[in-house]
């Protein structure tokens, strides 16, 4: 992404990876509840026994709900796979989203709209064909309803448990279920998020309204929170719902999507839309922000670990007064 700070920052590919994955685990610890209540406002509707007869309503109601009915716990359930899913997802996506538009420009400076929109697709795409096992176990955990202190109705007994049994009981397709509304979604998210920051804060850099830092990072990355969450929505509930069901209740991707605007009105493609927002801006900021810091100040300890470690070597190396040779 570009940028002109003051420290003419050149991370390579793996400082980008590592960054990007750093950052998307700092943002999903932060934001976690709100994406688990956002989970549980779009399967609303399509699984009532496993919400024990508790309506949702709202995002802050839903999660004031869950931690009445469930405990607080309840608001975490499922982070473990998310932090591996960012680990894997983010670092990707977001990592590899500058090496493959350079890729496409041919190293060119003057990058237009459409080889962006074409790299966030494809980064969106990668990401989902390493992250997609991860991202089914979290949304499992996340739509899980148990009660305030028991393990009662619960699915899986951990992380662990839960992928081996999806794989038992559904097949190794099972833990690439909903793969394709994810690629779609990841496509969208990424070609929404990625190039809107990347414009955004290009535009700012250029017309020197901010320099290259935190209020830039946040005024870019709050408006590509709130243009990726119109956007992507109605795919990111179909991705829910279907990641979520049970062996047969979708016949596919595109038969939860008709299901859903037959039985519940066009309505259901926004369920879950405030705490999406308030997710996925939020989401946004603190990765963005987490991001470009985290990438610096690894740059930063790249150029100054080689001067450290040759002045220890010339200390090492200097010749030591040797006290038994000295006359009184």
């Amino acid at each position: 992404m570009v940028g002109t700070g003051s420290t003419d920052l050149a991370p390579s590919a793996a400082v980008k990876i590592f960054s990007a994955g750093t950052a998307g685990c700092v943002a999903d610890l932060v934001t976690f509840p709100l994406d688990t209540a956002k989970v549980r406002l779009q399967i609303q509707g399509e699984s009532q026994p496993l919400v024990a007869g508790h309506r949702y309503r709202g995002v802050f109601g839903t999660i004031f709900t869950m931690v009445k009915t469930e405990g607080p716990r309840s608001l975490y359930s499922g982070l473990v796979a998310g932090l591996q899913r960012q680990m894997c997802f983010a670092s990707v996506r977001i990592g590899l989203y500058d090496t493959i538009k350079e890729l496409y420009s041919g190293g060119s400076k003057d990058v237009g709209i459409g080889t962006r929109l074409l790299a966030g697709c494809t980064t969106g795409a990668m990401a989902v064909s390493f992250a997609q096992p991860t991202d089914v176990v979290k949304v499992r955990f996340q739509a899980q309803v148990r009660s305030s202190g028991s393990g009662s109705g619960t699915r899986y007994a951990g992380t662990i448990d839960a992928y081996k049994s999806i794989a038992r009981d559904e097949g190794i397709r099972g833990l690439w279920k909903g793969c394709l509304p994810n690629i779609t979604r990841n496509a969208i998210v990424n070609c929404s998020e990625l190039v809107t920051y990347d414009i955004i804060k290009e535009l700012i850099l250029k017309h020197d309204i901010m320099t290259d830092n935190m209020p830039c990072h946040f005024t870019a990355a709050f408006a590509a929170g709130f243009c990726t969450t119109i956007v992507a929505s109605p795919v990111d509930v179909v991705k829910t719902r279907y990641m979520n069901s049970t062996p047969g209740q979708y016949k596919g991707a595109i038969n939860c999507a008709f299901t859903m605007l037959i039985k519940e009105g066009p309505t259901a493609f926004y369920k879950g839309f405030v705490p999406s927002y308030l997710r996925l801006g939020s989401w946004n900021i603190v990765m963005f922000v987490s991001y470009e810091q985290i990438k610096r100040a690894v740059v930063t300890v790249e150029r100054t670990l080689p001067v450290v470690t040759c002045r220890l070597r010339r200390r090492l190396n200097e010749p030591r007064l040797n006290v038994a040779s000295v006359n009184p």
